[in-house]
């Protein structure tokens, strides 16, 4: 796993804005790659499309996953991360605006290692961004690889 990426996937520029600016603030200097759609997110992840050539065993440290977006939405994403073997036990943040319990529910079902739900409030947002950051950085143990 690559110690030093965290793999931020989501469409809303305000949202992906304000996850940065938190995760800068908590002093997570981690490399951010930034996903815009599902299937961005599959490219980066298996080292295909405009990622083609990056190596798919080279993982994130951990992807903040969005639930609604484009292309692919973010429970196919997850479905896809969990179905292959070199992604499966990657650890998965569902970081949403849904408050649907079938969301949440599906997003367990599917393997989510946290479901998050994204505050509308600027500054409790920065401190849930920066306090997940910290924790899934400093605090998790990953699989060993």
């Amino acid at each position: 796993m690559n110690n030093k990426v965290i793999l931020l996937v989501e469409d809303n520029p305000d949202d992906e804005a304000l996850t940065l600016h938190a995760l800068k603030k908590s002093n997570i200097t981690h490399k951010i790659i930034v996903a815009h759609n599902g299937a961005e997110a599959l490219d980066y992840l298996f080292g295909t499309g405009s990622y083609a050539g990056r190596d798919p065993y080279d993982l994130p440290l951990v992807v903040l996953l969005d639930l609604k977006l484009p292309k692919i939405d973010g429970l196919e994403v997850l479905r896809r991360i969990r179905d292959d073997e070199r992604t499966q036990l990657l650890p998965v943040v569902l970081l949403t605006s849904s408050n649907e319990e079938e969301d949440r529910l599906k997003g367990y079902m599917l393997g989510a290692n946290s479901y998050v739900r994204k505050p509308v409030d600027f500054d409790e947002f920065v401190r849930a961004a920066g306090q997940l950051g910290l924790y899934w950085i400093l605090l998790n143990e990953p699989p060993p690889d």
